[in-house]
């Protein structure tokens, strides 16, 4: 293994900085020894066994430097005279040209951001010292806490510095507008553009951060959600925002009924189901999600979504059957889908003072109490928890829906933890068939 023995290359320690960052400060030499090989055998000698104990491995920077002296010579650096081993001496008198110092220049870009922090941050705020971030798109968010305020401005300089990626930084404010829930946020550094484009579930979704709720770190919770669904189901996303659940949704051929009461996520959604060419698949909505949850039971009524065809054949797969003169296969049109599969209501910090609308939505008329008899939908809720046991949890959330509801769950009640967001406070997804006789309750 290649060693960095005691060598200092911690960046140089500037605590009366200040809230201004001087990249030109952080420049270090630190002398090492070097061996000169002839660059037709310096792969070798890397490779060589006598040499692994004594080659410096120092991260950012290669191992392998061109001689100045020589344009025939390459330089390999090794640790302090005194650290080589006997062997690798004896390798270095037979196959080098001779060991000399070298000066090994270190500056800003050597050094990651938590590095540069620790160097220039007052002792006391190091330990706790925010280094990490989010990232939508283009922008990374952070959530500073009152004693890194005054250096905001040089923390966000400090991420784009060190995410090439990013352009723009901004701190999450603790204001939460009360009825879109989307975060009150400050720009700290870079370009003043909120609009980003967001990569996941092979979908592309755009949708302005500031107005908004997107959390790039439900990613893995979107996907496994959208891995539950059979492409011939019918989705009702209730609360939609800009689509991170109802377009792949769609793109896997699941029809879904999505809709979000923020006029912003309304606009947003429309754009990515089209971009994402979802349109025959996901209809959007923007309305208020309570009179929604009856009232999507009625629309595939009275409006049926296309039925599920298959997985389409792709260009490639047609134009080989043709030149094959493989007839186009014929299949029957699928039913269409008038029945919903699962409701997803993905508002955790009130979805659950919703499920009172479920009750009766089957009871509507004789045709719809017919259509879903025996195939009552699922109810995917997610809402948060202050209990940190599982079970304790589940018992918490469970007697939560079961109050509003107004009646007992009876089967295929299930839970899965989220994410923690905060100490004391769980994010869970409670799912659940939705009781016959809520469903069928005269109200």
């Amino acid at each position: 293994m290649a060693s960095t023995f005691s060598l200092d290359l911690s960046p140089p320690v500037n605590r009366q900085m200040g809230t201004t960052l001087d990249r030109d400060y952080f420049r270090k030499t630190i002398t090492v020894l070097a061996a000169r090989f002839p660059a037709k055998s310096v792969g070798a000698a890397k490779l060589a066994d006598e040499l692994k104990q004594s080659v410096l491995d120092l991260p950012k920077i290669p191992s392998v430097k061109p001689d100045p002296t020589s344009a025939d010579c390459r330089l390999i650096r090794l640790c302090k005279e005194e650290h080589i081993p006997e062997a690798a001496m004896g390798y270095l008198k037979r196959h080098s040209e001779g060991l000399t110092e070298y000066n090994l220049q270190l500056g800003y870009d050597h050094w990651n951001l938590d590095e540069i922090l620790q160097a220039i941050l007052p002792e006391e705020l190091c330990a706790g010292a925010p280094v990490g971030f989010s990232s939508t798109g283009h922008i990374a968010h952070v959530n500073l806490s009152d004693e890194y305020l005054p250096y905001k401005h040089l923390i966000g300089e400090l991420i784009l510095d060190k995410n090439r990626r990013l352009k723009t930084v901004v701190n999450k404010l603790n204001q939460i507008h009360d009825q879109f829930r989307f975060f009150a946020m400050e720009l700290i550094a870079g370009e003043d553009n909120y609009v980003v484009e967001h990569h996941e579930s092979d979908c592309a979704f755009t949708f302005d951060f500031t107005r908004v709720y997107w959390n790039s770190r439900l990613h893995t919770e979107h996907k496994r959600m959208i891995d539950m669904f059979k492409p011939e189901d019918v989705i009702v996303d209730v609360m939609a925002g800009v689509g991170p659940f109802a377009v792949p949704a769609g793109r896997r051929g699941c029809a879904v009924l999505a809709n979000d009461l923020n006029p912003e996520s309304h606009k947003y959604l429309q754009h990515n189901i089209t971009a994402n060419k979802a349109e025959a698949f996901v209809r959007p909505f923007c309305e208020d999600g309570r009179t929604f949850i009856p009232r999507s039971i009625q629309l595939l009524m009275d409006d049926p979504m296309a039925g599920y065809q298959g997985p389409p054949i792709s260009k490639a797969r047609e134009r080989r059957d043709r030149e094959r003169g493989i007839a186009k296969p014929s299949t029957p049109p699928a039913p269409p889908r008038k029945r919903v599969s699962h409701f997803l209501m993905n508002l955790p910090d009130s979805a659950i003072t919703f499920v009172d609308a479920y009750r009766g939505i089957l009871a509507q008329s004789g045709e719809i109490g017919e259509e879903y008899e025996g195939h009552l939908p699922m109810v995917h809720c997610y809402c948060f928890t202050r209990e940190a046991e599982p079970d304790a949890a589940a018992a918490d959330i469970r007697q939560r829906v079961e109050e509003v509801l107004g009646d007992k769950l009876e089967e295929d009640v299930s839970f899965h933890h989220v994410r923690a967001v905060a100490p004391n406070k769980e994010m869970y997804c409670i799912s659940f068939r939705l009781p016959h006789k809520v469903a069928y309750a005269r109200i």
